[in-house]
């Protein structure tokens, strides 16, 4: 001071480190299958986009989400997870039919890699259906795991009786 006269004193400091926020892994899920994001590393979690932590949501598109974690001390950190939205595939039956009794017909899917039919039928193998119409499910499973349904019906008509006569 102005006499000449020196004082110190002395405080100690604690820098707290920043948490490690972790967002998890990236994700795909297919079009309108929910999805739960989750931090993990701090006390508390705010999401971008109005996702909840730990909350199931229905992703509209391919996204990445932003969670800001806040540790116990204040101090926040941020890390980000991309999720994907896949599309479901368009997966088609074929037309529907009508046929005879005793005829012989083949169910098969298109659109996806896999296929899985109603009423006891295989993909791509011949059966013969019994009289009267059936609609026969397929769901289509592609490549993502994503999946879609179409139907075709098939009515199975009796074989007309030929009525032969004399005119002796």
């Amino acid at each position: 001071n102005a006499n000449g006269c020196v004082n110190s004193a002395t405080t100690n400091i604690t820098v707290n480190t920043a948490p490690t926020v972790n967002a998890g892994a990236d994700q795909a899920v297919c079009a309108g299958s929910p999805v739960t994001l989750s931090g993990s590393g701090a006390v508390g979690y705010s999401w971008n986009n109005g996702v909840n932590n730990a909350v199931a949501f229905v992703p509209g598109s391919t996204q990445t989400y932003t969670v800001t974690g806040t540790d116990g001390n204040g101090c926040q950190n941020t890390d980000q997870v991309t999720v994907t939205v896949n599309p479901l595939p368009t997966i088609t039956a074929g037309a529907d039919q009508q046929i005879c009794l005793g005829t012989t017909i083949t169910l098969n899917g298109n659109g996806g890699v896999s296929y899985t039919w109603t009423n006891g039928v295989t993909n791509g193998t011949p059966f013969t259906p019994g009289l009267g119409s059936a609609t026969y499910t397929v769901t289509g499973t592609d490549a993502n795991g994503c999946q879609n349904t179409d139907q075709v019906t098939v009515t199975v008509v009796p074989v007309p009786v030929a009525v032969i006569t004399s005119t002796d």
